[in-house]
């Protein structure tokens, strides 16, 4: 703005030098006069090319050609300022009284250079008391800003490109097909303005007013009032601010697509998980400090469905935007995050039947900002899993956002401990968690869609997956899982009919209690020292429980417990096939070497020697050859065939 203004005023000399002398010389001459006294005035050197043209009626103005203004004389960026053409209308009236009242101002395709040297001086102090050329101020006082005697009706720039470089920070940035509709009635009183900025591939709408422009203009603060619209939504701030910049008052959000509205100001898109804010709707009491920080008080947003209040500081000076936050929520719809359907419907993960959700996962909004937020809810749903009051502290950065469960009640318990997403170089996601209290019959039923088992416990649970889905994330988990329960049923089978008839399909099983740990290993979970304790006997398991196919190869171990040092019965039951539907059946086989080894053994011994014997006088009787004891049938038989051979040979020197 005080760029503009100044070289509004540089105008309005070579507006007051070419009424002077526009009884006496032409338009070109008059340009180069012109041209020289804002030169003077600058320090910069400023060149009119093309036809100058004057009009009387019924505007008294000035027309240009092309008009550049020089850079600093440390910058070779080219000229601070390029346009095709300028054009100035004044009111003749007020030029007699001694006032300079623009009643029109034009420029076409200006193309301005802003430029910040790697010391801190700027190419765009001009018109200043006591600055010179380069930006500085001369015998160590302080700069004051020149008053501008002036007022503008009606200001319009068209097709204007700003480019910003900061040599410091090594940025550069440019902005270009903007544009101006500026109404400045009156230097100390209020202005109005529409512009056009192209800071992304769509255009930003800006309207707005200032109450006190030449307040604004000194440094000094104003009343303003200004609106950013753009096809995502809008923003408004009602408050007051300067130059510096400095900003406080209110403001509101109504973003029905957060991510175009993002894009739009040249912030890039982002696929926002539904209930992170693919949608916002809210308000705040907003503080802008010079140094870029914004602090928010008051904080009421509508995260698509979710509602939250608070408070948050945002700190826009580094590389990411860093944000803290305290928040206060009700219930928490997280749906989003269990890799289903965009819009939130439904649990996309878990469907047993048809496996894990192969939808790629999006994580890109990890990377917006490094935060430090701390969020309190009444309940919490991720889609799979639901809990009750929580308590949260989310840290992200550089990509890698860690949740740390300070309180996540739900199933009956608590759980604690920390969940990691990190996007840094594909998606991975971890934690360490641990579970006390927790009703596994409802846990593992969202989680697993597993309903046969049923009992209250604690659980210790490492893990870590990689890819870019859920499916591929559970097919590459490793980590490692115990188990300790109280007393509980699985359904599915009856373990007492088991042990009476050999059947045990259908019916439950009642345990006294249940202990267990797991390796896990590219999305295999592996075990073989599950014990369990019921009323009647003890067993054991050992097997493979797939977390990434979903699906099961396990083999439980009951010995019924007959007491007084009796010998105990031992049946395997083979638990195979998918979740959904598992095939549960008592292994026989397996039985009868646990149970009979050693009968088994001694019959296998006692048949054996029958049929030897039988062998051997079938051998004896038809074929002639006596098997002696402990000698094997084939070596008699041998022994026989070489004694008949030993008399042909014989038989051949007779």
């Amino acid at each position: 703005m005080n760029f503009l203004l100044k070289l509004i005023g540089f105008l309005l000399v070579a507006v007051l030098i070419m009424v002077g002398a526009l009884f006496f010389l032409p338009g070109d001459r008059i340009a180069r006069i012109a041209a020289d006294q804002i030169t003077a005035m600058t320090g910069r050197r400023v060149e009119m090319t093309g036809d100058t043209t004057i009009s009387f009626y019924p505007v008294l103005g000035i027309s240009t050609g092309a008009t550049t203004i020089a850079n600093a004389d440390w910058s070779d960026a080219g000229p601070m300022l390029r346009a095709d053409s300028f054009k100035v209308g004044v009111d003749p009236m007020a030029l007699i009284s001694g006032d300079i009242r623009i009643t029109g101002l034009e420029a076409v395709g200006p193309a301005i250079i802003l430029e910040r040297a790697s010391d801190g001086r700027v190419n765009w102090e001009l018109g200043v008391e006591g600055v010179a050329p380069s930006g500085q101020s001369e015998g160590g006082g302080n700069a004051t800003s020149r008053r501008l005697a002036l007022t503008l009706d009606r200001a319009l720039i068209r097709d204007a490109s700003v480019t910003f470089i900061d040599h410091g920070a090594g940025a550069r940035h440019t902005m270009a097909g903007m544009a101006l509709d500026l109404r400045w009635p009156d230097y100390e009183g209020e202005a109005t303005f529409e512009a056009v900025l192209r800071p992304g591939p769509e255009p930003v709408e800006i309207s707005g007013r200032v109450d006190k422009v030449g307040t604004l203009i000194t440094g000094g603060v104003s009343s303003l009032r200004a609106t950013v619209s753009t096809r995502g939504g809008t923003a408004t701030f009602d408050g007051r601010g300067s130059t510096a910049p400095q900003m406080a008052g209110r403001l509101s959000l109504d973003l029905k697509n957060t991510s175009q509205f993002l894009t739009s100001l040249g912030l890039g898109a982002a696929d926002i998980p539904t209930g992170f804010g693919r949608a916002i709707k809210g308000a705040t009491q907003l503080t802008l400090t010079e140094d870029m920080r914004i602090s928010m008080r008051d904080l009421g947003l509508s995260l698509d469905k979710n509602q939250l209040t608070g408070a948050a500081d945002i700190y826009l000076g580094g590389v990411r935007p860093r944000v803290t936050a305290q928040l206060t929520a009700g219930a928490l719809d997280f749906r989003s995050l269990d890799g289903g359907a965009g819009d939130g419907g439904g649990s996309g993960g878990t469907a047993v039947s048809e496996g894990w959700s192969k939808a790629p996962i999006d994580a890109s909004a990890v990377g917006l900002a490094d935060a430090e937020i701390s969020l309190s809810a009444s309940s919490l749903d991720l889609g799979t899993l639901q809990f009750g009051p929580t308590r949260i502290l989310a840290t992200v950065d550089r990509s890698r956002a860690v949740f740390q469960f300070r309180e996540l009640q739900g199933y009956g318990g608590n759980v604690t401990g920390q969940f990691v997403v990190n996007n840094r170089s594909g998606l991975s996601v971890g934690g360490d968690l641990s579970a006390a209290g927790i009703d596994m019959e409802r846990l593992l039923a969202d989680a697993a869609g597993i309903t046969r088992f049923a009992t209250k416990g604690r659980a210790n649970l490492k893990f870590l997956g990689v890819g870019g889905s859920i499916d591929a994330i559970m097919r590459s988990l490793s980590g490692s899982l115990s188990l300790a329960t109280g007393r509980g049923v699985i359904s599915g089978f009856d373990l007492d009919k088991l042990m009476r008839s050999g059947n045990g399909t259908g019916g439950t099983t009642v345990f006294d209690e249940m202990r267990a740990t797991f390796d896990i290993k590219d999305g295999d979970m592996r075990g073989d020292d599950l014990k369990m304790s019921l009323p009647l006997a003890s067993a054991t398991g050992r097997g493979r429980i797939g977390l990434g196919a979903q699906d099961i190869d396990y083999v439980f171990t009951p010995v019924l417990l007959e007491g007084g040092g009796s010998k105990g019965f031992a049946i395997p039951v083979k638990i195979r096939g998918p979740w959904a539907n598992p095939r549960i059946w008592p292994d026989i086989e397996d039985a009868i070497d646990l149970n009979f080894k050693k009968e088994k053994e001694k019959l296998e011994k006692e048949v054996k020697q029958e049929v030897e014997k039988e062998v051997n006088k079938f051998i004896e009787k038809e074929l002639g050859v006596k098997v002696e004891e402990g000698e094997k049938v084939e070596d008699a038989i041998k022994k026989e065939v070489e004694k008949e051979v030993m008399k042909e040979l014989f038989k051949l020197f007779d």
